[in-house]
Parts: structure tokens; C-alpha cells; sequence
């Protein structure tokens, strides 16, 4: 079971790094192996800890984005994962796969319709930060298809793919890290699961961020395109049959 947990997690964080939904490979492995429902959460959130510190770190070396540009999002991301996961036991989980399932849909069509914006902008919008929060709320709470969410709210407001991928690990990292501190206190962490699939996750993050540098815009495009899809229709069949 070892191995198949380490291939997972590395898939997962090739796939979550580049364009997000790495959850669509990891969550449905691990409860077909018969890992609890918090128990496959948790093991994710740590496995995602790991992952996106080691990348995020790569790429502010880089320099690719700043401190400066990721501070504001430190505590919206702390605070939105502590919280998702205190909901964990309070709030279904389909009522935030609805409110993902819409969202995604929106995404997509705002992709499709008008694409990304090229160049960066300094316009503050302040709105994005409750999209933020929205989010890493969510990513506590469930997690598939968050990265995803995110790359497309920094895309949308002007950032490059790269920056995008250095500000969404940065959260990722954040809000995972309240999210696992939550789960690890109500006892739902194995770490015989954790360690090997976040062995894979952090070897994975580590040959996505150097395959980041070479993609184009129109390949992320597409590549973001395609894994939306696939997740609305991984979470339409599970609201829906």
C-alpha cells in the first residue's frame, strides 16, 4: 500500500502544481483503499503542507513573486483553513461541493469566453480576498479542485501563470497547515499513510515547478480547461447519482 500512496501523492502534486485538481487523483485512491473520509483529508492537507512549501520555496527563489505579494494572503489562508476544518463535523460536505460545482462552472465559461488577462496589473481589487477566503475554507473542509479555483481568481485579476502558481502554493501551504493542525487534534491522522504519500507529493511539486517555466499561456489554458471539466463532471456525478 506504501508504494501505491507514494505514486499517488507524486501524481498529485505534479497535477495540483501545474493547474490544481490533484485531489481528483488522490481522494478517490485513498477511500478505494478504505481510508476513512478525515482520515483521506488529513492525509492530503499534510501531503499538500509539504508539497507546496517545497515549490513555493523554489519559486521565490526564482524569483518568480515576492514576500511582499504573499503576506496579505497569509492570514486569510490560515483562518480559512482552522475554519473549514472546524466545519468539518457540522456542515456536509455536498453543500460546499455544490458551491464548488458552481464556481467551477463559472470559471469555465469565464475561460472560455474571454480568456486570461496577458499582462499583470497593480490595480488593488479587494474583492479577492473574500474569494480567497471562500476557498481556503472549502480547501479545509473538502479540498478537491482548490488550487484549480485559485489559479483561476489570481489569473483573473491580472497575475502571470507563474505568480499564479508561486500565490496559490503559498495559501495551499497556509491553509492546509490550520486545516491538518484541526484533524491531527481530533485524532484523524495515520501517519503509515501520511509520510509515504507526502514523500511522493514533495518529489512530485519539485518536477512541476521546473515544468512550470516551460509552459505557455495557451497551454495552461488548455491544461486548466480539461481539468475543470473533468472536475465538474467528477462533482456533478457525485451531487447528482
Amino acid at each position: 500500500m506504501e508504494v501505491i500512496l507514494f505514486f499517488t501523492g507524486l501524481a498529485v502534486a505534479l497535477v495540483g502544481t501545474l493547474a490544481g485538481s490533484g485531489g481528483l487523483i488522490g481522494m478517490p485512491i485513498m477511500l478505494l483503499i478504505g481510508l476513512p473520509i478525515h482520515t483521506a483529508i488529513a492525509t492530503a492537507k499534510f501531503s499538500n503542507i509539504t508539497s507546496s512549501l517545497s515549490s513555493f520555496v523554489y519559486l521565490v527563489k526564482d524569483k518568480k513573486v515576492t514576500w511582499k505579494e504573499c503576506i496579505p494572503i497569509l492570514p486569510i489562508a490560515l483562518a480559512g483553513g482552522l475554519s473549514g476544518a472546524f466545519l468539518s463535523d457540522k456542515i456536509p460536505p455536498f453543500v460546499l461541493e455544490w458551491m464548488a460545482f458552481f464556481f467551477l462552472i463559472i470559471a469555465l465559461c469565464l475561460s472560455l469566453l474571454k480568456g486570461f488577462q496577458l499582462k499583470e496589473t497593480k490595480r488593488k481589487d479587494f474583492r479577492i480576498f473574500g474569494f480567497l477566503y471562500f476557498i481556503s475554507t472549502y480547501d479545509g473542509l473538502f479540498g478537491p479542485g482548490q488550487a484549480t479555483m485559485l489559479m483561476y481568481t489570481h489569473l483573473f485579476h491580472g497575475q502571470s501563470y507563474l505568480k499564479s502558481v508561486a500565490l496559490t502554493r503559498f495559501q495551499t501551504f497556509f491553509s492546509c497547515l490550520g486545516a491538518f493542525i484541526v484533524y491531527f487534534h481530533n485524532g484523524h491522522v495515520e501517519w503509515g499513510v501520511a509520510l509515504p504519500f507526502a514523500l511522493g507529493a514533495l518529489i512530485g511539486a519539485q518536477f512541476a515547478v521546473r515544468l512550470a517555466t516551460r509552459l505557455s499561456l495557451r497551454h495552461v489554458r488548455i491544461l486548466l480547461n480539461i481539468l475543470t471539466f473533468i472536475l465538474i463532471l467528477q462533482l456533478g456525478k457525485s451531487l447528482f447519482f
